[in-house]
């Protein structure tokens, strides 16, 4: 199976890098092919609106770093989005990403299972919900895709933090568990 993980943090060893790192861990070790883009770290311009993906037979308006993403996530069988929570929402880098994702709604993706992960320096109980709900909202618009898993990690802001967190066993696990 063939999998894609997102990542919208510009921390290269921030706490959600580090559970997505435990996620593509549990995943590559029972044999799942992982493809990572770091949304942060990659030129992703924002969605304008102009429709010339759906109007064209051009693709997106935009020649950045999507043209890489998009074969990749046109090919994966399940896609996993890992966030850092900002004010209680995903990073800008995510939604710009997911925006930008627009595109691919008249194809035919073939992935079918979403996966989130977010951390956040608040450990308070539903901490992650406003950004799950914001990529429910991207998830309904692909109609045959569902939210097959989240892991949320609380309490975790500075370099380290998270290490011995029980989310990084969950991540792996979860990763692990993909069919």
């Amino acid at each position: 199976m063939k999998i894609v993980v997102i990542t919208g943090s510009h921390h290269k060893n921030g706490t959600s890098a580090h559970l997505a790192a435990a996620f593509i861990r549990g995943a590559e070790e029972t044999g799942h092919e992982v493809c990572r883009f770091d949304a942060a770290f990659r030129q992703v311009h924002p969605c304008i609106a102009c429709e010339t993906c759906h109007n064209t037979d051009r693709g997106c308006a935009f020649a950045d770093d999507m043209k890489t993403l998009y074969p990749e996530l046109l090919a994966a069988d399940a896609v996993a989005f890992a966030t850092p929570i900002y004010y209680y929402e995903m990073s800008g880098q995510m939604k710009t990403l997911l925006d930008r994702a627009n595109s691919l709604f008249s194809s035919d993706c073939k992935f079918r299972d979403i996966y989130f992960l977010s951390t956040a320096a608040d450990d308070g109980s539903g901490v992650d919900e406003r950004a799950l709900h914001g990529l429910e909202g991207w998830i309904v618009c692909y109609e045959k895709c569902k939210l097959a898993g989240k892991v949320f990690a609380g309490g975790v802001n500075a370099p380290g933090s998270i290490n011995g967190h029980s989310a990084l066993k969950e991540a792996f696990d979860m990763g692990a568990e993909i069919e």
